[in-house]
């Protein structure tokens, strides 16, 4: 796949999950605290580095309250605990976009923004709380894309056409219903550890045996894969690794810092965001006009205008 601009060595895109109305004083800040909050911090970063573009999937109508379970009883007897949820789960539509015009409206006025989907409640039953896609078949994705989609366009949410799936899990049934429904790419594999070399192959969450470096293609090519390569926890070495073998630094991180207890190493904070200012800087510096500051969904769209024009 060629994928990069002409004049371009390397990329860099930014990507948060879990972004919904939420705020602190909802248990912890998923976005809904704006300026105030998270995603407060992430315009900081926008404001010094006028070329850096974020993408934020967010869920529709968040209803997850823990990442774990907390009815612990009921998870230990079999079978029984993959048809509960084992943990208090907020009433449905409270999180609902469209219920949150200011949240929605905070949305669209931050700059070099763009909206994906994260699932639609983010919850599922049974001992994996947050993997919102598990055996549902094909018509059930797509019901629950549709869902989806139908609140992002009734809280007028300009959204773009891709997907990371909650939890990064996605079954063949969730990968041909988003092509069915017309969505353009998926973000599910996260790898922060293989090492960068030329034609690596991500292997840790997620899908796995797709491209490390380079958008690549799962549904028998109806979709574009973009992997997660790099978080909080990675030394700044191995972003100017991808970069200098021609890659994609897709940069990762979670809006949530703090849910109940459950410390994402990759959630936003004021310590996440100082460590991206000085790597945005440096990757300025050492690359210059060679690197190309973009977005996943223009990754995926240069990828697909590129496959049709060969």
């Amino acid at each position: 796949m060629t994928w990069l601009p002409a004049g371009k060595v390397g990329g860099v895109c930014f990507s948060i999950d879990d972004i919904h109305p939420g705020r602190a004083t909802d248990g912890y800040d998923g976005g809904g605290d704006m300026g105030a909050g998270a995603l407060g911090l992430v315009e900081g970063l926008l404001r010094a580095h006028p070329k850096l573009r974020v993408t934020l999937f967010t869920t529709p109508d968040w209803r997850e309250t823990t990442p774990h379970p907390t009815r612990r009883l009921l998870a230990r007897i079999p079978v029984v605990r993959d048809r509960f949820y084992l943990s208090k789960i907020r009433p449905r539509g409270s999180m609902r976009l469209d219920r949150h015009p200011e949240f929605v409206r905070y949305l669209g006025s931050m700059p070099r923004t763009e909206i994906g989907l994260h699932g639609l409640h983010h919850i599922h039953t049974g001992r994996t709380l947050v993997v919102e896609f598990q055996s549902q078949s094909v018509e059930q994705c797509r019901g629950i894309l549709r869902k989806s989609i139908d609140i992002f366009d009734r809280a007028g949410i300009k959204f773009v056409r891709g997907m990371a799936p909650p939890g990064w899990n996605a079954p063949e049934s969730l990968l041909t219903a988003m092509a069915d429904v017309g969505l353009r790419f998926i973000a599910s594999a996260r790898d922060v550890k293989t090492e960068i070399t030329r034609g690596a192959k991500a292997n840790m969450s997620g899908i796995k045996g797709v491209s490390l470096l380079e958008p690549d293609w799962v549904s028998s090519g109806r979709l574009v894969h973009i992997t997660s390569n790099f978080q909080a926890t990675s030394p700044k070495e191995r972003a100017f690794q991808i970069v200098e073998a021609g890659g994609l630094l897709c940069i990762k991180g979670h809006i949530i810092k703090n849910a109940m207890g459950h410390i994402a190493l990759d959630g936003i904070d004021a310590l996440y965001c100082n460590y991206l200012d000085v790597l945005f800087a440096a990757l300025e510096a050492r690359f210059g006009d060679g690197l190309w500051w973009t977005s996943m969904s223009e990754v995926a769209n240069h990828a697909i205008d590129g496959r049709a024009a060969a």
